[in-house]
């Protein structure tokens, strides 16, 4: 999982105000509660510390109206008087709520609802053309359209000489307009970088269609037998098939990730050279800048460990008194995991969350990574002989 949209999270000090609430109960009193539950934040806040002017950014901003319908529950990034980041949360609510004053924002709940939602790419098929749409942690939006050849399209049933061959005519449209949409959904899946696709629609063009994908598209691409092109389509069973879709998608990934994790960490005798695990040894590989993909399992305690921090996403240290890596006159403790994310997002890594129900306990402790380059022993030993 990509979080380059938490870079502006980094670009500032803190500390940083972060909250997490459950907003999806609708009736005619969410106003009122709302306020309410503003209030309560806004004292909890107060209670660790929070200056008033980030207090009352944060107010306002649970307070605003109107709100995106059907939203699920809210996280917000203060700062310094200022809300930074208000992403809506259109999955499921955050559970449970939590409030904190830190210095760097809390972000571990954030991962379990991002990776709720891999972006995926529908197609509505027919023997005349599709229909594109686009389903983000946003909501839904069309995507495209794609309009084919109108004729010949059906075929009749006798066996005359022209009749073949007017049959023939109209097989040919089929896949002139399967070979259209093909090229229309790769086109979107390239710009829009949707990790799944769903073919829905007419059997035999659904079908067409992912044999003429490219093998990579086709390895993200599932067709479900519900829903359609045509007006009133009931969407009910494809959007469970969709859902499913998306929570195999994570499986997969998880699993594939995990493997290579187990397979880099597994290089037999000294140290793993293409995997790191522990917050000392991540806390050295994000000081180098040598996470590629950061893996982790909040459960884990690790997760919960402190570490010290300066302002930069490499001055990250286990120990107040390693002055030498910290560079920061007055360095401040934080979460290991919200530290590690810090450099992974600022140095280009992608962060991976290890799902609860995976029950491997990998990584130890909650905290791995997959380096960027191998760990070289004697890279150290010669730095630390004298000149």
């Amino acid at each position: 999982m990509q979080l380059s949209f938490l870079t502006a999270l980094f670009d500032r000090p803190g500390p940083w105000a972060s909250v997490y609430l459950d907003t999806s109960r609708e009736d005619e009193s969410t106003k009122e509660r709302r306020a309410l539950q503003a209030k309560e934040v806004c004292h909890e806040l107060r209670s660790q510390g929070c200056d008033p002017e980030t207090e009352r950014a944060v107010y306002e901003a649970l307070t605003d109206d109107p709100r995106p319908p059907g939203e699920a529950g809210r996280a917000v990034f203060a700062a310094h008087g200022e809300v930074v980041l208000d992403p809506p949360l259109g999955v499921r609510p955050p559970w449970p709520s939590e409030v904190t004053w830190s210095a760097l924002p809390h972000l571990g709940p954030l991962l379990d609802l991002a990776t709720q939602e891999p972006v995926c790419l529908v197609a509505y098929i027919d023997r005349a053309g599709a229909d594109l749409e686009l389903r983000t942690p946003l909501g839904g939006r069309p995507a495209g359209h794609v309009e084919g050849r109108s004729w010949p399209l059906r075929r009749h049933g006798t066996a005359d000489w022209s009749e073949r061959h007017f049959q023939l005519k109209v097989e040919n449209t089929w896949e002139e307009n399967a070979a259209e949409i093909t090229e229309a959904l790769t086109a979107c899946q390239r710009e829009t970088g949707a990790d799944l696709i769903v073919l829905a629609g007419d059997p035999r063009e659904r079908r067409s269609v992912h044999e003429r994908l490219a093998s990579d598209l086709r390895a993200l691409t599932v067709e479900s037998a519900h829903g359609g092109r045509a007006a009133g389509a009931s969407k009910r069973l494809l959007d469970e098939d969709v859902e499913a879709a998306r929570q195999e998608h994570l499986r997969r990934l998880a699993a594939q990730e995990l493997d290579r994790f187990r397979a880099a960490r597994s290089t037999g005798g000294g140290r793993p050279e293409g995997a790191a695990e522990g917050v000392p040894a991540l806390v050295e590989a994000a000081r180098e800048h040598r996470i590629a993909e950061l893996l982790i399992r909040t459960e884990g305690p690790d997760a919960h460990r402190e570490v010290w921090v300066g302002a930069e996403p490499d001055q990250i240290a286990v120990r107040r008194n390693e002055t030498q890596y910290l560079g920061e006159t007055e360095p401040m403790p934080a979460r290991a995991d919200d530290a590690l994310i810090r450099s992974a997002v600022m140095t280009g890594a992608e962060v991976l969350r290890v799902r609860p129900e995976i029950e491997d306990e990998v990584p130890v402790g909650g905290l791995g990574a997959l380096l960027r380059w191998p760990y070289d022993e004697s890279e150290r030993v010669r730095e630390a002989e004298p000149a």
